[in-house]
């Protein structure tokens, strides 16, 4: 199979439709060949990721992370880590955590090219 190129234009699109349409197409549910157990052969760019248009409310939206250590566990808003990371990664974690939580989540995701 040939890997098909998706490049998605985030700029005035608001982030979940955008993430939305990048795991439906790293899932591979827009082909006719759809198969849960495959890594569909497709890469995803996504452009502009600094130009979305992101409301108030979601700025404050809290992304955690957790060590598995007793007191590990960390918290910080979306607004926080667009400053501290980039939008890029912002996207990045909104997208994995719309794909299935499985063993191929990892591969799918290596899949995901995102640029500011």
């Amino acid at each position: 199979m040939e890997t098909r190129e998706h490049i998605i234009d985030a700029t005035g699109k608001r982030l979940g439709r955008v993430a939305t349409e990048a795991a439906t197409i790293l899932i591979g549910k827009d082909t006719p060949e759809f198969a849960k157990n495959v890594v569909a052969p497709v890469t995803v760019k996504i452009e502009n990721a600094s130009k979305l248009d992101i409301s108030e409310k979601r700025a404050t939206e809290v992304f955690q992370t957790y060590s598995g250590y007793p007191g590990g566990r960390k918290e910080e808003t979306l607004g926080h880590l667009a400053a501290r990371r980039g939008y890029a990664e912002v996207v990045r974690r909104v997208v994995n955590g719309m794909l299935p939580k499985n063993k191929l989540q990892k591969l799918r995701m290596h899949n995901l090219e995102v640029t500011e």
